[in-house]
């Protein structure tokens, strides 16, 4: 679901009691998958084609409202490097596939996109009505969706009285209890091999999410082109391989976890540690060519896996 693979682990309970918890955590993903896709015939899809009419989005769901006013707050927190509205982009560079096919990018199209200037500041709400002023934003959820998932499923756990779980959504991770006497303990992908680069303890409530370059992309004469794309230019990121942040307990804990590793993936190296501060993320680790750097708080949370990782690169820990 989602164009990953969903992963959940229960501890310790009656086994009919979470196969039960399962199958309702397994359903409401399935109606956030059917809801919230991005090019599939969706809530989200119907929503899109009214703002490219020009047309006021009529009987919103409550639910679809919610979504976008807090993405429209965290797009306007993040100086809009966590941009939904971009799905116009998106789409040109052949993300909006399940399989997606090496394109050539045309420089004048893709300026022309990016001076479209779309953005969720646009989407007006009235009661249950939502339109745009700008008919060329196109709405992507798909830095958001899967983190809204772990908060959905975290609270229909609580509801079956499952006190221990972790829930893997394709690397954006929630843990819900502990594994027996021991935290859950989760690993950070390496962003060029096939293991983990790291492991870290998650504890109950905490979340974790990455963005890489290394799952949705392209090469295109010896160029690597993945599916984080910079709003301002139009272009995907280049040079980071990876971001991880880590996430305190909190009521939205997951939906950060998805959301905020994007800014940090996007940003200029120079501004990384204001926009840090700014979204209050604590714990981060990013990842790119014989250079990771991370917090203070991240580094002792963390332990790699190879001696040689940490001989192999730079190691920059801000304060």
């Amino acid at each position: 679901m989602f164009g990953t693979i969903v992963d959940i682990s229960i501890y310790g309970e009656d086994e009919k009691k979470a196969e039960k918890a399962t199958k309702a955590v397994l359903e409401e993903f399935t109606r956030l998958h059917n809801s919230l896709h991005a090019w599939k015939k969706s809530d989200l899809t119907n929503l899109n084609e009214s703002i490219s009419k020009n047309k006021p989005y009529i009987n919103a769901s409550s639910e679809l409202i919610r979504i976008i006013k807090n993405a429209r707050e965290l797009e306007s927190a993040s100086n809009h490097l966590f941009n939904p509205a971009i799905g116009e982009l998106i789409d040109y560079w052949g993300f909006h596939q399940d399989e997606f096919n090496s394109i050539h990018p045309n420089q004048s199209k893709i300026k022309s996109l990016v001076k479209r200037a779309p953005s969720l500041d646009q989407i007006h709400i009235a009661g249950s009505t939502i339109k745009s002023s700008n008919p060329h934003v196109k709405i992507d959820l798909g830095g958001y969706a899967k983190g809204y998932a772990l908060d959905q499923a975290s609270k229909i756990f609580h509801e079956h009285h499952i006190k221990n779980a972790l829930i893997n959504i394709g690397g954006n991770i929630m843990a819900i209890g502990q594994h027996g006497n021991k935290s859950w303990r989760v690993g950070i992908q390496d962003p060029r091999g096939a293991q983990a680069i790291a492991k870290v303890d998650l504890l109950d409530g905490w979340a974790i999410g990455t963005s890489g370059d290394y799952q949705r992309y392209f090469i295109n004469n010896g160029r690597r082109y993945c599916h984080l794309i910079h709003p301002l230019t139009g272009y995907p990121v280049e040079g980071v391989y990876s971001a991880t942040v880590l996430i305190e307990p909190s009521q939205n804990a997951g939906t950060l976890s998805d959301v905020l590793s994007k800014p940090l993936f996007i940003s200029k190296k120079e501004d990384r540690k204001d926009i840090a501060k700014k979204l209050r993320i604590y714990h981060y680790l990013i990842i790119e060519d014989k250079h990771i750097s991370m917090t203070k708080t991240m580094a002792d949370k963390i332990q790699f896996l190879n001696p040689n990782t940490q001989k192999n690169n730079q190691i920059e820990i801000t304060p």
